[in-house]
């Protein structure tokens, strides 16, 4: 019997080891950034990101997956300074938070890239609770409410459509007919905005420039 006990142990030393008992360390997934700081996607910290980076980054990543007119892309940096034009055009006498919030509304893709908005729907809640963390670290990050109120919300989503719309019938290649009801025109979408894309540099200098005016830095 002795002999029986020993082999079975000897037996299930041999066996791979069991995880369901054992603590597994959250998943991560670390970003590098230029400026140092590595940014964890999943449980980012407000102390490690840096408008430097977003800015970087944003210059960097195209809407409409790339397809506009013109030597460049036109990047979601370029696309932010012109929401929060709209935004402080339909609201000239908003808070200067408020316009900083709106500069900063699609902030997160510096690191998770821009997604066409089919993708997105596709892709679920979890690409949501991922976008809706990171947007929360740099509210805090640059002195805003982790969540903004529902007006400013609405207030930013409007200037937000509006640019879509701008965008799609300047450089996207949509028809005027098929912008509208694809993305709707919200009353109020001026005509007269000249959307050209710039290169990355001029882009990422303008968002900055916008930011240090927005933020009194």
């Amino acid at each position: 019997m002795l002999r029986n006990l020993l082999l079975y142990v000897d037996y299930a030393s041999d066996m791979p080891k069991s995880t369901s008992y054992s603590k597994q360390p959250p998943p991560r997934a670390y970003q590098r950034m230029l400026s140092g700081r590595r940014l964890d996607i999943l449980s980012p910290s407000p102390l490690d990101i840096e408008i430097e980076d977003i800015a970087h980054g944003l210059a960097r990543v195209s809407r409409w997956n790339g397809q506009t007119k013109g030597r460049y892309g036109y990047s979601v940096a370029q696309h932010s300074v012109l929401v929060e034009r709209l935004f402080s055009r339909n609201s000239p006498v908003m808070p200067q938070k408020w316009r900083l919030a709106c500069l900063l509304h699609d902030a997160a893709e510096y690191v998770i890239g821009d997604m066409i908005t089919p993708f997105k729907a596709a892709l679920g809640t979890d690409y949501k609770k991922i976008e809706k963390r990171l947007e929360e670290a740099v509210h805090i990050r640059f002195g805003l409410p982790a969540i903004l109120p529902q007006k400013i919300e609405l207030a930013i989503k409007r200037a937000d459509r509006m640019s879509a719309y701008l965008e799609a019938t300047h450089i996207a290649g949509f028809s005027a007919e098929e912008a509208t009801k694809l993305f709707t025109r919200p009353r109020g979408t001026p005509a007269d905005f000249d959307i050209s894309p710039q290169p990355p540099h001029i882009a990422a200098k303008a968002f900055l420039r916008q930011f240090t005016l927005l933020a009194g830095s």
